[in-house]
């Protein structure tokens, strides 16, 4: 038994099934022979054996009849699409004809045998109900089995000529070929014309197979009586629900109908039955009212009512209820669906139950007979659910069909809307459409359920049967079988004896005796799993049925014969083995309870377009609809159920296959899938994009921020709890026999989602001022959190750094397109148009700019989930972010070095020296050297003795050409102000770069076993604590390890080793100065240092700061020109001359000295002095700024200054001069 080790083989799938039952390639076992096994029961009364042959008769004809049916249903027009002869002139029209005859030949013989088949069928129910109907035979016993196959007759018949009537494309189609081949004259034989015209009225002729079987009926005396068993064997099993699949429930009720019509001909039929009660007129009054509509054929539908309206003694008096047509469908699905909630809940739970005794249990041994009742009943019992349910929906959709919406009832629906869209589209409340989804699913669920199980369940099904057959042969049987001999009731002991002969098992080839103990084997023997043949079944209930039936065909009733309570013992055992045929073909029976491939059909709808429509689109399919509304209403309990509606499209494409064999059909279901299904994983993977993303933002959100916002009033969206973890793990969904990873499907629109909304944020960036930059930093951070979250249940999403790098164009260059822009915005915005304060080291928009405002790309137009997610999210960030606006600072150079990196910063600030290197050796050198121009070649420091108002005069008469120099206040300050916004800038980079890295530093720290040292009382605590984090660094990979140790060292490094980028920059900025003389002055003529005269930077500084300490409009500018020219001085070494020699510190010094305040030359003595004092603080806080990072450090960690000490000999006279001479 090697394949029983299939069954211990573990195949690991841990997706949630949330969806139906596939279906698989299997052979299906039939072990229904239509009877053609009787023979083989000889055992059986020979009556019965004849009545099983005219019964397999009916079911071949029963198959016939669904052929026709399926060919009448699914016919297309074809007289529309082939072409036609239009005037007898036409040269090609022969050949036009033959063509035509050609094409639909093979059609128009199809309905030649269907007109023979309905003229052959009537013939053969007509001659079995005058048989039935014969004066000795009307007292007969006629079995429940055979009348209801009477009954799917009457109910074939009924459908057959709906059908007909309903398709006008049929009549079409035979008309032109019935044109055509009169014009080429094929139909030249007599029998072939009239052949033809009979068709030709066949067709023509509305409501033919109904009136022609009510015609051929009256002439059979007493037939009303039959169709009335027929009737009530109908009632009784609707009433007491004694069916298993939803097409059984509405066959019965058509049966009904159409019987009664059929009942009244020229006599009232009806009215007599009713009067001598063989029929009942209320009862079935209120079944009619409790099933308006009913579905006849694929999306046909027929209300059942409508056949004994058509009967011409109808009576409305005595039909209250069913001749007032309701408002309303008789199923409320938005009501009842808490009802199946319920139920369903309660089922799952015993299922559920016995699945797991069944897990647990299974291999210790056979189960009892007691424990194969309990499963077969609640199989039973779940199939009975499934076929109320399925009813409940197809009875709605059946209802909504026949009753469409209008503009007045539903003002969303326009008033040129189709017919099939106002019945479907817009026919729908969202409470219907979620109660449709809710038990649709419910439905597949526990389809699903019960064929994992379906193996179990057919072992204890089998078993049951089989405990149950024997138990009623061998034991129920045996007391009536002993009386029935003792008294000499020879026709009851035969038919008892026959029953047992027929069913009991005899598995040691006993040999049989009759005596009067009867012939039984040994109960005691095991149960067998072996079930009983249809065959087998039907004689068994049929013969058993006869015992306690009314009619016995004899003067007796043999019923009479038997007790009471052996009676209720048989009548219970056949209510029991009702059920037994559905329960043997178990996987049948669940395809046919959850059928619910009406919900797309709809050649009915199609025939009434009249060839305008040749398919109708997706918007107005069912499926789709159901599917759309979940995606839409983003209702979280409705989210599992989605995969459940795409599989109506699995019932509508088997049904085309194997039901109506019409391949047209399926491919065009197979269309609709490809197009729905794509439409699906869009939708489905924007609304997961959308969902995490407004996690993500709301994660993001400060909680003061939300707190606030609450208090006043404001409401922010949060996310609803969504069950998207279930869809998202789903790795071989089954549509139309293909296996569909959706997980990887939604990866892939996961990453095209994640990589658009990075690639908006940066084009949002690229659209406004550097100060954007937080807000770019916050989406990129928002991205990366909703990625994050996503990983962890679609494992093929994209690495986010490879995406990043992709939105950025940053995958094969050094620098992306953040870089760049930033880059961008510094050179043509910042630089040049941005003042620095140094109080609140912000730099901020100038109000005098010289250039014009650059010109940037229009703002990204994208939706809402691809920001923050929603409408309120993005409300509450923008007017975050709006803080961050029209300034540049530090949050906003930290967030550069966090989106720039290493190699982005490198870049910028290596452009940044070229900007600066274009600066120094261009307009700032040319104007420096115009300055020394206008400068005296000597100015020297007046004496404290003049006086403070007197130094100012001096200084305004000695640098009065300066101060008139055009470009002073414009363009040269402009450019000392680039040049110091470049300093400054890279200063600030500098710091916040710092700043991340200690960041990084110490939140790695525990996986770095750097573990803070406090006091030794807490420090064993802490090892123990971060201990565990420490082991993930040791278990890393060898290579990974060896990356992360370099990067930790990099960084260690930099951090404590005096690694400057500033620094940098300053040695750079310092070899541009060095290389030209114009900074320095060249070698003092003195050979020591020049004092007096302005040959040196520091000196023209101290000139332009005079003016500066002017009242002016200098203040526009901001901090930059200082820092400018403090820098250039700094790295010349000219700040120790600068602080003494300079103009304005000596003015400061003198009025210090003697304190006075006059008016010069329209100057206030007194408040310029202040401005030099404030100066002179702003500069004495840059010099402090850029010493420490031009001092030099030694090897043992002390600061030391490298100068360059010359040594001088003492001065000597002349006269003794030339005794000392001087050594080279």
């Amino acid at each position: 038994m090697a394949f029983q080790l299939l069954d211990d083989l573990v195949l690991i799938d841990d997706q949630p099934s949330v969806e139906a039952q596939s279906l698989p390639l299997q052979c299906r076992v039939s072990f229904d022979t239509n009877f053609e096994d009787r023979n083989a029961y000889v055992t059986g009364m020979s009556k019965y054996i004849e009545e099983a042959t005219r019964h397999a008769e009916f079911n071949t004809l029963l198959r016939e009849g669904f052929k026709h049916a399926a060919h009448l249903y699914t016919w297309r027009c074809c007289s529309r699409a082939v072409p036609m002869a239009k005037s007898n002139d036409q040269p090609n029209r022969v050949e036009i004809n033959e063509k035509v005859v050609e094409v639909l030949n093979p059609e128009v013989e199809k309905l030649h045998q269907f007109m023979h088949f309905t003229n052959r069928a009537i013939s053969r129910f007509c001659d079995e109900v005058k048989r039935l109907c014969h004066p000795e035979k009307r007292k007969d016993f006629v079995s429940e089995a055979y009348l209801l196959t009477l009954g799917k007759t009457l109910n074939m018949f009924a459908v057959l000529d709906e059908l007909k009537n309903m398709k006008a494309s049929i009549k079409n189609d035979f008309s032109t070929f019935r044109r055509s081949a009169q014009f080429l004259q094929v139909m030249s034989d007599t029998r072939m014309i009239q052949e033809m015209q009979n068709l030709s009225m066949f067709l023509a002729t509305q409501n033919k197979i109904k009136d022609a079987l009510k015609s051929e009926l009256q002439l059979i005396a007493g037939y009303e009586e039959l169709l009335a068993d027929v009737v009530n064997i109908c009632v009784l099993l609707f009433e007491n629900h004694m069916y298993i699949t939803p097409s059984e429930r509405h066959m019965f009720v058509k049966v009904i109908a159409f019987a009664l019509f059929l009942m009244d001909g020229d006599v009232p039929n009806v009215a007599k039955l009713d009067q001598r009660k063989r029929i009942n007129i209320s009862k079935l009054d209120k079944i009619f009212q409790s099933l308006e509509v009913v579905p006849l054929f694929g999306d046909m539908q027929i209300q059942p009512f409508s056949f004994v309206k058509r009967s011409p003694f109808f009576d409305s008096s005595k039909w209250p209820y069913s001749s007032v047509e309701g408002d309303r469908c008789h199923v409320n699905i938005a009501e009842k669906v808490n009802t199946i909630r319920d139920h369903h809940i309660e089922y799952v739970t015993h299922l559920s139950r016995l699945n797991n005794e069944i897990a647990v249990c299974d291999k210790d041994g056979p189960r009892s007979d007691a424990e194969n009742r309990e499963i077969t009943q609640l199989l039973l019992s779940g199939i009975q659910l499934l076929c109320g349910w399925t009813s409940d929906v197809v009875e709605t959709v059946s209802w909504k069909l026949l009753h469409p919406t209008d503009h007045r009832s539903n003002p969303e629906c326009p008033e040129n809307a189709e017919e099939y869209e106002r019945a479907t589209k817009y026919n729908y409340s969202s409470n219907e459409k979620a109660a449709l989804i809710e038990t649709i699913s419910m439905i597949k669920s526990v389809q699903s359920m019960l064929g994992r199980m379906e193996s179990t369940l057919n072992m204890a099904v089998r078993r049951h049967i089989y405990a149950e057959l024997q138990d009623f042969v061998q034991l129920t049987l045996k007391e009536p079988l002993h009386k029935a001999l003792k008294n000499k009731r020879d026709l009851l002991s035969s038919i008892i004896q026959s029953v047992c002969d027929t069913c009991v098992d005899n598995r040691m080839g006993q040999k049989q005796r009759q005596s009067t103990v009867g012939s039984f084997s040994d109960i005691r023997q095991a149960r067998r799993s072996i079930a009983p043949s249809t065959t087998q079944l039907y004689m068994a209930r049929t013969m058993t049925e006869s015992l306690i039936s009314e009619r016995s065909g004899s003067r007796r009733v043999l019923k009479k014969d038997i007790e009471a309570k052996y009676v209720d013992r048989i009548a219970n055992f056949l209510r029991m083995s009702y059920h037994w045929p559905y329960l043997l073909s178990l996987s049948e029976t669940l395809s046919e309870c959850c059928e619910l491939s009406q919900l797309w059909f709809r050649e009915f709808y199609l025939e009434m377009t009249m060839g305008r429509r040749i398919q109708f689109p997706i918007d107005m399919s069912m499926p789709w609809i159901l599917t759309d509304y979940i995606l839409t209403s983003q209702d979280p309990k409705l989210i599992e159920c989605i995969l459940y509606q795409l599989d109506l499209y699995n019932d509508a494409a088997d049904y085309s296959l194997y039901k109506f064999r019409k391949q047209f059909l399926y491919d065009e279901v197979e269309a609709e899938v490809n197009l729905c299904f794509d439409q699906f994983v869009f939708k489905l993977s924007e609304s997961v994009f959308t969902h995490y993303k407004q996690i993500a933002s709301c994660m993001l959100l400060d909680k003061r921020f939300k707190g606030d916002c609450h208090a006043l009033g404001i409401s922010i969206r949060v996310p609803p709890y969504a069950r998207y973890e279930s869809l998202l793990r789903q790795r071989h969904v089954q549509l139309l026999g293909r296996s569909i990873d959706l997980n990887r499907l939604i990866s892939q629109r996961i990453n095209i989602a994640i990589l658009r909304a990075i690639d908006i944020a940066i084009s949002k960036f690229e659209s406004e001022e550097l100060s954007s930059i937080v807000e770019l930093d916050g989406l990129i951070e928002a991205n990366r959190l909703c990625h994050r979250l996503l990983r962890d249940q679609l494992g093929s999403i994209s690495e986010f750094s490879d995406l990043f790098l992709e939105a950025n164009h940053n995958v094969s260059v050094p620098y992306g397109r953040i870089t760049l822009h930033v880059f961008w915005e510094l050179n043509c915005d910042l630089i040049s148009s941005y003042c620095y304060n140094g109080s609140t080291q912000r730099f901020v928009k100038s109000k005098y700019t010289v250039r014009k405002p650059p010109q940037r790309d229009r703002p990204p137009s994208a939706s809402m989930q691809y920001f923050w997610g929603s409408k309120s999210l993005n409300a509450a960030f923008n007017n975050i972010y709006s803080l961050y606006n029209g300034f540049t600072g530090m949050p906003h150079l930290k967030a550069m070095a966090r989106l720039l990196g290493y190699r982005g910063i490198a870049v910028v600030l290596e452009e940044l020296i070229k900007m600066a290197r274009n600066l120094i050796n261009g307009s700032l050198r040319s104007h420096i050297r115009s300055i020394f121009n206008l400068m005296p070649k000597i100015c020297k420091l007046p004496r404290f003795d003049y006086g403070s108002p007197a130094v100012l005069e001096y200084y305004i008469a000695h640098l009065a050409n300066v101060g008139r120099y055009p470009e002073l206040k414009k363009e040269l300050c402009e450019v000392l102000r680039e040049l110091g916004n470049i300093i400054i800038f890279c200063l600030q980079l500098e710091l916040a770069l710092t700043q991340e890295e200690v960041l990084d530093l110490l939140t790695a720290a525990p996986f770095t076993n750097v573990i803070p040292r406090p006091p030794e009382l807490k420090m064993k605590k802490l090892e123990q604590k971060y201990a565990h984090i420490y082991v993930i660094y040791k278990r890393i990979l060898s290579q990974q390890t060896a990356i992360s140790r370099e990067a930790e060292l990099l960084t260690k490094e930099r951090l404590c080793c005096g690694l400057s980028i500033f620094e940098m920059i300053l040695s750079k900025l310092k070899e541009i100065l060095n290389a030209d003389t114009v900074w320095s002055g060249g070698f003092p003529t003195n050979g020591v240092m020049w004092l007096d005269e302005c040959v040196e930077f520091h000196r023209a500084w101290s000139a332009l700061q005079f003016f500066f300490c002017q009242p002016s409009s200098i203040a526009i500018y901001g901090d930059g020109p200082h820092w400018a020219g403090c820098t250039l001085i700094m790295l010349l070494e000219q700040n120790r001359r600068f602080e003494v020699l300079d103009f304005c510190y000596h003015l400061l010094r003198v009025h210090r000295a003697d304190g006075k305040d006059d008016t010069i030359h329209g100057i206030v003595l007194s408040r310029m002095v202040e401005r030099i004092r404030r100066f002179q603080l702003l500069n004495n806080q840059i010099f402090g700024t850029l010493l420490n990072y031009t001092q030099s450090v030694n090897d043992s960690g002390e600061e030391f200054f490298d100068e360059k000490i010359r040594e001088f000999a003492p001065p000597m006279h002349h006269s003794i001069a030339r005794d000392f001479p001087v050594s080279e």
